[in-house]
């Protein structure tokens, strides 16, 4: 293990924290007991607060506020300045969960000194307690390492990563040739050593992902990448059914929020428009 990492896990004070929060440990004891991490995004207080009433134990503030929140049509437009903005509010709506944000396009990329300086500066304004950083061979890593040095836990990501989708070729399903199996399932033990705790899985068949899973001691976090990760995450647009034009094959809604909300927003138009609202039961009366 990762031996400023293993100092991070000895810090926490058992498997949670004081308030309740999970903490680095508690997700490797989750993986050593087979007990599924459950992930999902959160860009603001509301929904970040109904994720920690759920009992969430991880929320991801992704850069896929880009596309479901900002109007962008990839990840790569999002700024440092955008992610720390909607963290900060998601933190504040969920004070007592495990929050980790992403670091945007070229906010670590360029050097280890701009990495160092970004993400010291997300998790001293935001209040989140994990940063994650897309890619994983040989300079991500030393970025990666040069953070968890510095005392910033960090996730990995690793698969279909988003913001090198136009290297990529697109979204599509990455490590489907021996080869990329290969490069994916090697990226993923240089992300362990370089001291990542977690890492999400994004876009892999599912075997493959299995492999990766069991043979890492830190948890896997998958996404499209099939059960045999250590937990999963969805975009929790996606997920309550409030983006009804994207649906991929890993996407399962498990709630229509669009079709509740647009009756609701009619229903009121409707009342507006006919004068019956507000009425009486929703007016104040005079002295």
């Amino acid at each position: 293990m990762h031996p400023i990492r293993e100092s991070l896990i000895a810090m926490s004070s058992g498997a949670r924290g004081r308030r309740g929060r999970a903490t680095i440990r508690h997700f490797l004891e989750m993986k050593q007991e087979g007990r599924p991490i459950v992930a999902m995004t959160a860009y603001d207080v509301l929904f970040a607060r109904l994720l920690e009433e759920a009992g969430v134990d991880l929320i991801l503030v992704g850069d896929s506020l880009g596309q479901v929140v900002l109007g962008y049509d990839s990840t790569i437009p999002v700024t440092l300045d955008e992610m720390i903005h909607h963290a900060r509010a998601a933190k504040r709506g969920a004070p007592d969960t495990f929050v980790v944000l992403d670091m945007p396009f070229m906010s670590y990329q360029a050097s280890v000194e701009e990495a160092l300086r970004n993400a010291g500066r997300a998790l001293k304004e935001t209040g989140v307690e994990a940063v994650k950083l897309e890619g994983g061979h040989e300079r991500t890593c030393e970025t990666i390492a040069a953070l968890v040095d510095a005392g910033i836990p960090v996730m990995g990501h690793i698969g279909l990563t988003p913001q090198s989708v136009h290297a990529l070729g697109g979204y599509r399903v990455q490590g489907r040739s021996e080869a990329a199996a290969e490069r994916i399932r090697s990226e993923a033990v240089a992300l362990q050593e370089a001291g990542a705790f977690a890492m999400v899985l994004e876009l892999l068949p599912a075997p493959l992902a299995e492999t990766i899973s069991t043979s890492l001691t830190v948890p896997t976090i998958g996404i499209g990448a099939g059960p045999g990760c250590d937990g999963q995450v969805l975009v929790l647009y996606d997920a309550l059914g409030l983006n009804p034009g994207f649906e991929p094959k890993f996407l399962k809604r498990f709630a229509e929020l669009h079709d509740v909300a647009l009756e609701g927003v009619r229903g009121y138009a409707r009342e507006v428009r006919a004068h019956s609202y507000p009425d009486a039961e929703h007016s104040f009366e005079g002295d």
